[in-house]
């Protein structure tokens, strides 16, 4: 079994991995171990153990390396196994992956697996694999503007501020977005595999993460107030009601941005570029949930 850690997590997460490996071990699961050395390593990482034809590799880390993980791993037979070691850990709530070390380290050994259907960003030069959702507008400001620093010592608080300061600072320029082939114009867009954001929160209520297909999230509305009101409907669960809010099934999602003001992020990562479309991925991922 193959482990990728990201060491720069911090002490408290990689001890958290260690409490999870012991019990592995105890139960005589042999177990690699490897150390990401930049972004991207976790999937050349992944990449190499399908190619090897490794049963399973596990993401030990957030939502990010998961997502990371998975880039290498669409496509093989490798399931893809998780140890939830991030801020908010939204992939493991959706799929209700237990946070316990006990029960983490059974899940791995059962290797029961669910099925994972991915999304499909199509980048500059290239493709981007996402597992629970991608942002544009103010949702890929706020990642970009999270100091990685921040993040370690205050978790979701980091986020939570970042928000209130981009619902001021952020200047809302307009997403063209085509939904299926209608089009729309708003202020920023979500595109969700599953139903939970920014951990256990409600945002996309009709999304089914074993199947092809999105949940769409528009949010019509430029500027301070409906950002603020939006942020605080979501930990009440009223997102989906909030006005200026629609929610709306799709297959097949095309982007126009008037140019790199509107930021992108995808589980959590800020990405380099905006896609030009969103689609799902060919085939699903066997994904270990015990």
């Amino acid at each position: 079994m193959l482990i990728i850690f990201n060491p720069v997590a911090g002490r408290r997460r990689a001890a958290a991995l260690w409490r999870v490996l012991d019990l592995l071990v105890e139960n005589g699961v042999k177990v690699e171990v490897a150390e990401t050395q930049h972004p991207g390593h976790a999937r050349d990482l992944a990449l190499q153990a399908a190619l090897e034809g490794e049963a399973m590799v596990v993401a030990a880390g957030g939502d990010g390396t998961i997502a990371e993980v998975a880039n290498g791993l669409i496509g093989s037979q490798t399931a893809l196994g998780v140890i939830p070691l991030g801020t908010a850990n939204v992939l493991a709530r959706e799929f209700k992956l237990s946070l316990a070390p006990r029960a983490i380290a059974n899940a791995l050994a059962y290797r029961r697996c669910r099925r994972l259907w991915p999304g499909l960003a199509k980048l500059p030069g290239g493709e981007h694999v996402f597992v629970q959702m991608l942002g544009l507008g103010f949702d890929g400001a706020v990642v970009k503007g999270v100091k990685p620093l921040f993040k370690r010592a205050f978790g979701k608080g980091a986020y939570v501020w970042q928000s209130f300061w981009e619902s001021i600072a952020y200047d809302f320029p307009p997403v063209r977005v085509s939904v299926d082939g209608t089009a729309h114009q708003v202020a920023s867009v979500i595109v969700s595999k599953g139903r939970l954001y920014g951990g256990p929160y409600l945002l996309a209520p009709q999304a089914h993460p074993e199947a092809p297909g999105f949940q769409v999230v528009l949010f019509e509305k430029p500027g301070t107030l409906p950002a603020l009101m939006a942020g605080a409907a979501l930990p009440l669960g009223l997102l989906p009601r909030c006005p200026g809010v629609r929610v709306m099934s799709a297959t097949q999602v095309e982007f126009t941005t008037p140019d790199n003001r509107v930021f992108t992020q995808a589980d959590g990562d800020f990405l380099p570029a905006t896609p030009s479309r969103v689609m799902s991925a060919l085939a699903p991922i066997s994904l270990v949930v015990g």
